[in-house]
């Protein structure tokens, strides 16, 4: 169930970053209560993810979502260049999501 708490955080998180920008710097005030209410949801989810899992690898897999799908959002919606560089980088990322996902004695 951890788990399941810690992906649904990180798939709130992806949902999350996306509304920061529309704020205009917090002075739009139905955005910025969207961004603030998905804020405090993906972190609820994270902290009851972490009743169960380690703190560093709750907080490492939920940052690690996070980045990758604000990444493939902004290269799918937004245009972003994928570079090499970008693609190893994700690579990466993911690879360690799994990891610690695997690894873990839970």
């Amino acid at each position: 169930m951890a788990w399941l708490l810690l992906g649904l955080a990180g798939l709130v998180e992806i949902v999350w970053a996306q509304t920061i920008k529309p704020t205009q710097n917090f002075t739009r005030p139905l955005p910025t209560l969207l961004c603030l209410t998905l804020m405090a949801v993906a972190v609820y989810l994270l902290s009851r993810s972490m009743q169960t899992l380690p703190v560093g690898t709750a907080y490492a897999v939920f940052t690690g979502i996070g980045a990758l799908g604000a990444i493939a959002l902004g290269v799918i919606v937004h245009k972003d260049p994928l570079t090499v560089g970008r693609t190893v980088a994700l690579g990466l990322i993911l690879a360690g999501v799994v990891m610690a996902r695997v690894t873990n004695p839970e």
